[in-house]
């Protein structure tokens, strides 16, 4: 059965005010036009969830969209700190939020105790470390092999809704991803609601045709849609690459709120959706970061009657 519906539909359909809600993605696959859309929609009160939240979860923080921030490491990869974050958690601008830090292993580990209905998973890199004196769902349990031996402890992550990013995905929400896979597939299983956008829908054979890249199976999906450039300004391997401006570019618009809300305006609120992004964008800014192309050896899968 067909999933696929637009952004507007499915943001507007999986998403409620107060939703725990995780953005998927690292490095690249990162659901910007998901971000946006839930910006252009007005949401407030969201306990937003990331590894390593950078451009987006600073848009959407100053846009009032989160009340709450669970993330492990926060910046302006290879620039500096993300100022709205900054803003909010030391002033209160545009309004106060509560947030959960961990390292990344911690995060995703919560993500894997998630989606496979651990009720705690084991990480003993925290023992040593001051985060468990700052966060009280970091906790120690003794090892029941080795009396002598305590272990560090974080609780499952079951977001109410995960936005993930995939390359290609079938109508029915099977998805091939390559390149850095991240926390896209446990982000998939640990979610109650699945928001799957991909840069291209294609066939049901093509996904089977190549059944050991289908990381996210079209079970656990709920709403697939076509989204072109949704990751700019981060990159989606093989399909275009990481505009390394808007990242320098983003320190200087982020200076102030206010400066903040312009971008905001001319960005997100003034375009309707992210086709009209991309042609505001212009031809000879995605031309600059196409790739060039670099092809794996073809393998023979094998049928069998």
């Amino acid at each position: 059965m067909t999933k696929k519906a637009d952004l507007t539909t499915a943001i507007s359909d999986s998403v409620e005010e107060g939703d725990s809600v995780y953005l998927g993605g690292f490095t690249h696959l990162i659901p910007f036009a998901a971000g946006h859309e839930i910006i252009r929609q007005g949401y407030e009160d969201l306990h937003l969830i990331r590894a390593t939240p950078d451009l987006v979860f600073d848009q959407m923080i100053a846009a009032g969209c989160a009340s709450a921030v669970t993330f492990s490491w926060a910046g302006n990869p290879g620039v500096g700190s993300l100022r709205a974050f900054r803003r909010a958690v030391e002033d209160g601008v545009p309004n106060e939020i509560e947030i959960d830090e961990y390292s990344h292993f911690g995060l995703v580990s919560r993500l894997f105790a998630g989606a496979r209905d651990m009720p705690f998973v084991p990480v003993r890199t925290f023992l040593g470390s001051s985060l468990p004196d700052h966060n009280d769902h970091i906790r120690t349990v003794q090892n029941p092999y080795d009396p002598d031996d305590e272990v560090a402890v974080v609780p499952p992550l079951t977001p109410d809704v995960a936005i993930v990013r995939a390359q290609r995905a079938s109508p029915e929400g099977d998805a091939h991803l390559w390149g850095i896979t991240g926390d896209v597939t446990d982000a998939a299983f640990a979610a109650d609601t699945v928001v799957l956008s991909a840069e291209e829908i294609v066939d049901t054979e093509t996904l089977r045709s190549d059944p050991n890249r289908t990381e996210i199976p079209g079970t656990v999906v709920d709403y697939v849609v076509e989204e072109p450039y949704g990751s700019h300004p981060s990159y989606t391997q093989g399909y275009y690459g990481r505009d390394n401006q808007a990242y320098l570019k983003w320190e200087e618009v982020s200076e102030s709120h206010e400066s903040t809300l312009a971008w905001l305006d001319e960005w997100v609120h003034a375009v309707e959706n992210r086709r009209e992004y991309v042609e505001k964008l212009g031809v000879n800014r995605l031309l600059n970061l196409e790739p060039t192309h670099d092809y794996a050896e073809p393998i023979d899968v094998g049928r069998y009657a």
